[in-house]
């Protein structure tokens, strides 16, 4: 940007002190084609004089002979008589240069031009007076840090030898075409480390200032001693003007727009009748002369206009100097830049995996907006020149590099997640948990799961029968229904064990439900296996044998255990270990003394005990020494409230506050009727129980006995 929309924004305030004698159409029309003759140019400048001007500049080389002089005419006559006294004529003419010469040397103010040419077609010198520039012992890095000109399109020397100034009028655009910075001196010829009579020649808009001043004025360059921060290294002085400048003389033209009638048609100041009325807008001021016609081709692309005479680039120098108002844009900035994207980066870098892609785009907008708003006030207040666009761009590519990365961290997160839970839990569920996978903490941590294991009754026998493939196609039937409950209740398969399977809620991710989540499951399984077991009919028809129908057993219980990634570094697997992992391994294996398909541990019934739950038993399983009542699961929260459920649970419950208190008899009446009310459920349940009341009233217990069955199998 480097200052385009500021300076849009604001522009520079006019002087009145620059006038331009515009060569344009209509001077063109009026005057003839150009060239001019130079006795025209003569009597532009004299007439410029007269009329008060304290400095006529040319933006233009006069840099061949008029071909329009007398006396070249009077040469180019053919040899013959009738021209003679044509001839004779001519020759007693003044030369037009000669003229031109002449009115440059009595005006005393004006300072001429030269500009670039390719070396092979010129090796003029510019005219060069020694006493208008001194330079101090730092001159040798303005000859190596200038603009190295090759090869000079000069005046003729009778012009620029005895004219007041005489400066360059190069301008070099920047890669976009716009000049944005002028060198206030070019080295001719180009400068190298051998160079013995490379030179500093000033602009023209420079040396026009400093005949503006004073003719016999100094420009004196020195390091800048009261340099601030930022400031650049050097000063340019004439008298009391300073202009602030790096080694490379380079100045950042600070634009307005120059308005029409600040232009004067050259062919008016030729006009007798015009000079008087004109007299006013040229007297004390500097005089560019110039070109706005199109077919001399001097037009340039300024910050603020794409097309526009180049005279007004050393109009818009020269004012900016004489208010003493400039952008400035050290080498120092160019760090801070490098600092302030440095800094900005690394943090947006740092902030990246911690962050959310769109928080981290809206700080690093946020950021930009700040730049740009900082640049904004450093140009109002101090004329700095700090660009916000290049570090904007640079931290922009930052930031999508880092979201990319991140992205792909997170891709490749959700993968390893993916792949190590994707046959375990439920699709929803791995979104969730693919969404934040923060939420996982890998590597083992201590939760309450609710863990179930499940396996089909009578699995040896069923075996025995098959054929592996068929066996295989069992098994399929089996564990695809059980597998799809548990992952629909956001569960996680832990592991298959042949024809068993265990799995657990409330890990990986939290589920505050686990314990119905488990039980609900538990009740679905059952019910899943009858379109299963109508399958199972079906195909043992079609090949004639006795189908083998499959039921579960499934044990339940709530606890605190150990999960995450277990096993080796070369093979780990997502599981659970515990005491409660292992209560709930006994319950299943119980459900076949029992008789029921469902047994759960009284912490997991505590958690949801509107379910309709019958408790069955005070065990000792093998490996605890602790006993744990166990309940048997016959229904959801509806059934639970049925006025059935709630006599038969109050029957049930009776019998085994009578069984437990040795109240044999009562407890014998209590459980034939609840083996009425159950309808054929736990009939086997009911059986267990009728044989032991049998057995203690015939030989009651000893009297420490608090009602512990002790389990001899797993």
């Amino acid at each position: 940007m480097r200052g385009n929309t500021y300076n849009k924004m604001h522009p520079r305030e006019a002087t009145d002190k620059i006038v331009i004698i515009d060569i344009n159409e209509e001077a063109l029309a009026t005057i003839g084609q150009w060239p001019w003759p130079r006795s025209i140019m003569a009597e532009l400048v004299t007439n410029l004089k007269s009329m008060g001007a304290k400095v006529v500049a040319f933006d233009m080389v006069f840099a061949e002979s008029d071909r329009t002089s007398p006396k070249l005419i009077a040469n180019n006559l053919p040899d013959e008589e009738e021209y003679a006294s044509l001839k004779e004529g001519l020759l007693t003419l003044p030369d037009n240069d000669v003229l031109f010469s002449q009115a440059i040397k009595d005006s005393g103010n004006v300072v001429t031009g030269f500009t670039a040419a390719r070396a092979e077609d010129t090796r003029k010198s510019p005219a060069w007076n020694s006493r208008s520039i001194f330079v101090t012992k730092h001159k040798t890095s303005f000859l190596q840090n200038g603009y190295n000109v090759n090869g000079a399109a000069t005046n003729k020397a009778e012009f620029s030898s005895i004219a007041a100034g005489n400066g360059s009028f190069m301008a070099t655009p920047d890669t976009d075409g716009i000049i944005r910075q002028v060198s206030l001196f070019n080295t001719f010829p180009s400068w190298n480390a051998d160079s013995k009579n490379a030179k500093l020649y000033p602009m023209l808009g420079m040396e026009a200032l400093r005949v503006y001043i004073n003719p016999k004025a100094t420009m004196l360059v020195q390091p800048n001693k009261e340099r601030k921060r930022f400031d650049p290294r050097y000063l340019i002085k004439m008298q009391d003007i300073s202009i602030p400048v790096e080694s490379d003389s380079r100045l950042w033209v600070y634009y307005r727009d120059i308005k029409d009638n600040e232009y004067i048609s050259a062919n008016k100041i030729l006009e007798a009748d015009q000079q008087d009325t004109l007299k006013e807008l040229v007297k004390d001021k500097i005089v560019f002369v110039g070109t706005s016609a199109e077919g001399l081709r001097d037009i340039r692309s300024t910050p603020l206009d794409i097309f526009i005479p180049g005279v007004e680039v050393h109009v818009n120098l020269v004012e900016q100097v004489l208010q003493g108002k400039y952008l400035k844009r050290p080498n120092s900035i160019s760090d801070v830049e490098a600092l302030i994207i440095a800094s900005i980066g690394f943090l947006i870098i740092i902030l990246a995996p911690f962050i959310n892609a769109l928080w981290l785009g809206l700080f690093t907008v946020c950021l930009i907006g700040g730049m740009f708003f900082s640049s904004y006030n450093a140009y109002v207040a101090q004329g700095l020149l700090i660009d916000p666009v290049y570090p904007s761009i640079v931290l922009g590519f930052l930031f999508l590099i880092s979201s990319l990365f991140s992205y792909l961290r997170s891709e490749t997160e959700r993968r390893q997640v993916s792949t190590a839970f994707g046959h375990y839990i439920s699709p929803d569920f791995m979104k969730e948990l693919t969404g934040d996978p923060n939420k996982l903490t890998l590597g083992g941590e201590v939760r309450d799961l609710t863990v179930m294991f499940t396996d089909i009754r009578s699995f040896t026998k069923i075996s025995e029968s098959l054929s592996p493939e068929a066996l295989i196609q069992l098994m399929n039937d089996f564990l695809t229904p059980m597998s799809n409950l548990v992952m629909e209740s956001r569960g996680t398969i832990d592991k298959y064990m042949g024809d068993a399977m265990m799995a657990f809620w409330n890990a990986p991710l939290d589920d505050p439900e686990h314990a119905r989540q488990a039980c609900l499951t538990a009740l679905s399984m059952n019910e899943a296996l009858i379109p299963v077991n109508e399958t199972i009919k079906q195909r043992a028809e079609e090949e004639g044998r006795e189908p083998l129908l499959l039921s579960a057993g499934i044990g339940i219980n709530t606890g605190p255990c150990s999960v995450g990634n277990m096993g080796s570094k070369q093979r780990f697997a997502y599981s659970a270990l515990g005491d409660a992992v292992n209560l709930a391994s006994r319950l299943e294996g119980q459900t076949k003394t029992y008789g029921v398909e469902i047994l759960i541990g009284e912490d997991t019934q505590k958690e949801v005990s509107d379910l309709a739950f019958l408790e069955l038993d005070l065990i000792k399983v093998i490996g605890r020494e602790q006993p744990v009542k166990v309940y048997t699961l016959v229904g959801d929260s509806d059934f639970a409230q049925t006025s059935e459920f709630k006599k038969w649970q109050t029957t049930h419950n009776g019998m085994l506050a009578a069984y437990r208190t040795k109240d044999f008899d009562c407890a014998a009446q209590d459980c034939n009727d609840a083996m009425k009310m159950a309808d054929g459920k736990l009939e086997k349940f009911y059986e267990i129980y009728q044989n032991r009341i049998a057995a203690f009233i015939k030989k009651p217990p000893p009297k420490n006995w608090g009602g512990v069955f002790i389990a001899k199998s797993k």
